[in-house]
């Protein structure tokens, strides 16, 4: 292989032509009062995503970097920081879409951050184990053993809610929760229409939803969908439980 077909060769001449300014975000507990930005020149490669900006910036530039990332294939939801301003996966958001930068990277807002743009989503957990999100059978004992039989309708009913990966971009992005961290919040809502919708689910998660801090607390900014990364649209997953918990008012007897 000589040295024009030699990927690593391309990859030497294409990064020593271009660079681009990332400006990150850096908070270390016990030595910054309040996080501070740090720039860092990488390689402007033509498939480069953040990620591989940041990875690029720990492993050659930076060792102390920290942050968080797995499958780099947008299916944890592990990677979620605010680019520019906006929440977004570093693994699917590319560098050459911000021409030639900065690129100013921070945690994503309203989380406690633990160090760097790691933040602490204990909050968002607790929340998302609320909702009871997982199938719920009255009268049966463990373990599980029936299987329930779905037509191709009944998933279709929940399973643009059971796309969600948990990235809490939604969170990020929401302006409810990051003036009131009581509301439960988007992607928990979603999860728990996802089980509501569900024909097999035989669960009441009315007293958990019909609350002021719950689907009443929303006030159909859109944001949470707009950010979406799985189109997972939890603002309309909101509005319709807002319709069956006002039915459900009026009609106590209807579960759903």
């Amino acid at each position: 292989m000589d040295a024009e077909t030699d990927p690593t060769e391309v990859v030497r001449r294409e990064a020593g032509t271009r660079t681009i300014r990332m400006e990150v975000s850096r908070y270390r507990p016990g030595q910054d009062a309040e996080p501070v930005f740090q720039g860092y020149d990488v390689p402007l490669m033509s498939d480069w995503a953040v990620l591989d900006g940041l990875n690029h910036i720990k492993d050659q530039l930076d060792g102390s970097l920290s942050y968080r990332w797995s499958c780099r294939m947008g299916v944890c939801g592990s990677c979620g920081v605010t680019v520019n301003g906006e929440p977004r996966l570093t693994c699917g958001t590319f560098l050459t879409e911000y021409g030639g930068g900065p690129v100013r990277i921070e945690p994503l807002k309203g989380f406690p951050v633990i160090k760097d743009l790691v933040v602490d989503i204990d909050d968002f957990l607790a929340k998302l184990s609320s909702v009871r999100p997982w199938l719920i059978r009255e009268g049966e004992e463990l373990p599980l053993t029936t299987e329930y039989a779905q037509t191709p309708a009944q998933l279709e009913a929940y399973k643009q809610y059971s796309m969600c990966i948990n990235c809490t971009l939604c969170y990020s992005a929401c302006p409810v929760y990051v003036l009131d961290p009581d509301f439960l919040g988007p992607a928990a809502i979603a999860l728990a229409q996802r089980y509501n919708l569900d024909s097999r689910d035989m669960g009441d998660r009315f007293d958990v939803l019909n609350l002021d801090d719950a689907v009443w607390g929303c006030t159909f900014v859109g944001e949470c969908t707009r950010v979406c990364p799985k189109h997972v649209d939890p603002a309309e997953a909101i509005q319709r439980y807002k319709l069956t918990a006002a039915l459900r008012s009026v009609l106590p007897w209807s579960r759903r």
